[in-house]
């Protein structure tokens, strides 16, 4: 599937093209319970390999607000057929291996491998996951990297950390243009004002002021403050100067 070019496709695995397969699931209710994590995260195409009870009056109603997605799953009688018009197929497994992408790679990457078309997210069964001739089906292995010390995670919880990842992959940029930064020169100013201000009330050493002021120059460089916040800074600093004249003139900060 993946020997020719990639084509010019968004890299980001758009919720949309991702379909969500689930290989002999032992319990459904955990396949009612992944209906509802892939809905929360903008995925509804399911499919599903073998039995899976969802006929059952219990497994509706795990499935609650995701009914669309549970009803609208089709089945197949093996992997090969449940993948067939996918063009990329991505198979979990819980097993640690060095060629295996992470989740947050799989929705940040694999996007262009799709060329566009459909994607396969194949989950195996809970107790035993994918068998090695599922894993050969599949053009690359997504690994969650758990804490080994209790590595297994329920079906849904799988299907819940991947298509999470996929959807903060695929989201919107934030609204409106980022914040202008300051110029140096506007910081400059800033800092010229705050040596007056600082020298007044008698925080800067009059003998060496500028140790002080290059650390405050520093935070302010690794902050980029935008033009508002630095005109802010310069009304505390004018501020600050107004009191050390009052307190010079001994009338008191406010007397």
């Amino acid at each position: 599937m993946l020997g020719a070019p990639l084509l010019d496709f968004a890299k980001t695995m758009d919720p949309a093209s991702v379909v969500v397969v689930l290989v002999r699931p032992s319990r459904a209710a955990n396949v009612a319970a992944a209906c509802r994590a892939m809905k929360n995260m903008g995925l509804r195409r399911l499919r599903l390999v073998g039995p899976s009870g969802l006929a059952r009056p219990e497994a509706r109603a795990l499935a609650y607000g995701a009914w669309d997605v549970l009803e609208g799953a089709t089945t197949a009688a093996d992997l090969r057929e449940a993948v067939g018009d996918c063009a990329l197929v991505a198979g979990t497994s819980g097993r640690p291996d060095g060629r295996a992408w992470t989740p947050r790679r799989f929705a940040a990457d694999a996007g262009p491998l799709a060329r566009g078309g459909l994607a396969a997210l194949v989950f195996g069964p809970e107790a035993s996951g994918l068998t090695n001739s599922e894993l050969d089906l599949c053009d690359l292995r997504v690994h969650i990297p758990t804490d080994p010390a209790h590595p297994s995670l329920n079906l849904a919880q799988a299907v819940l950390l991947l298509a999470y990842e996929i959807r903060l992959s695929h989201a919107p940029p934030a609204a409106g243009p980022p914040a202008p930064r300051a110029t140096a020169g506007e910081v400059e100013q800033a800092i010229a004002e705050l040596r007056e201000g600082l020298l007044g009330i008698g925080y800067l050493n009059p003998d060496n002021p500028d140790a002080i002021l290059a650390e405050l120059r520093a935070l302010l460089v690794r902050a980029a403050p935008s033009p508002r916040e630095v005109s802010l800074l310069r009304g505390v600093a004018r501020q600050v100067r107004w009191a050390a004249g009052r307190i010079a003139r001994g009338g008191g900060p406010s007397g």
